[in-house]
């Protein structure tokens, strides 16, 4: 069954670069993609599965919400920020792409929807002197 690992290895590097380029692109969902190559990596090689889940991209965005905990509103907002300042740059490059713009506008109010009705909210994490969390 080897050549199952090679293909999921290979989807989910092809998944990662995909979730990568969504960073930049609005048009392209990067969670998904994400989720996606974690599934892949985990049926592939469990070194493969790790290293992903050790970097901060996933702990920082995809841990909570892949335990289907929530997000952060500050990773919330992150996300909601970086898609409106992407798509504001594509909207006004369709100035003459009325059609571009409404597909731009629809899914930008979807993000929006998705990200503050949808995805539950988590409490920040509050830190004292010397980096030891307290509760209030």
């Amino acid at each position: 069954m080897k050549i199952k690992k090679y293909f999921f290895a290979a989807a989910g590097c092809i998944s990662l670069a995909l979730g990568c380029i969504g960073i930049v692109l609005p048009i392209l969902p990067t969670v998904p993609f994400f989720l996606l190559t974690l599934f892949c990596f985990s049926q592939s090689s469990t070194r493969l599965h790790d290293w992903f889940t050790g970097t901060d991209l996933y702990k920082k965005n995809l841990e909570s919400y892949v335990r289907k905990e929530g997000m952060q509103m500050k990773t919330k907002v992150s996300i909601v920020a970086t898609v409106t300042l992407l798509m504001a740059i594509g909207f006004i490059c369709m100035k003459n792409v009325p059609v571009g713009r409404i597909v731009l506008s629809v899914v930008w109010v979807c993000h929006v929807i998705y990200f503050f009705c949808f995805v539950k909210t988590l409490p920040e994490e509050k830190t004292g002197s010397g980096g030891i969390e307290y509760e209030e």
